[in-house]
């Protein structure tokens, strides 16, 4: 049996079902380094050390897993080019550049409200 996330209104995704695959697509964009790391990439294509330096306190290897997930997703592209070392650049796909807008939203709510909200507790 195919499950289904549909709402029955117009074929739209039902995020709220159980097996609807917006989940994974949340899932991703709704991290910390997600959000940090598409935010870096809308200054323009940038190289893996430079997007480790601005995105201060990511270790190369949550860096690394945050770009492959976000390339296999269609929000970056990486490319190569022949040099010896190797220089990569990772850039925002059309999509990562439409998804980039509510993120930078986001971003800018969380600076303008920090003090608002009481720091977590301790777990």
């Amino acid at each position: 049996m195919v499950m289904t996330c549909t709402t029955g209104r117009h074929d739209k995704h039902d995020v709220y079902a159980a097996q609807c695959p917006c989940r994974g697509v949340l899932d991703l964009l709704a991290t910390k380094w997600t959000a940090l790391a598409i935010g870096a990439l809308e200054e323009g294509p940038q190289r893996f050390g430079a997007l480790q330096r601005r995105l201060e306190g990511v270790s190369p290897k949550v860096l690394t897993q945050t770009l492959r997930r976000l390339e296999e997703a269609g929000f970056v592209d990486r490319t190569v080019y022949p040099a010896v070392p190797a220089h990569v650049e990772y850039e925002l796909t059309e999509l990562g550049r439409g998804v980039a807008e509510p993120l930078r939203a986001l971003r800018g709510w969380v600076e303008r409200h920090l003090d608002e909200i009481p720091p977590p507790r301790p777990v």
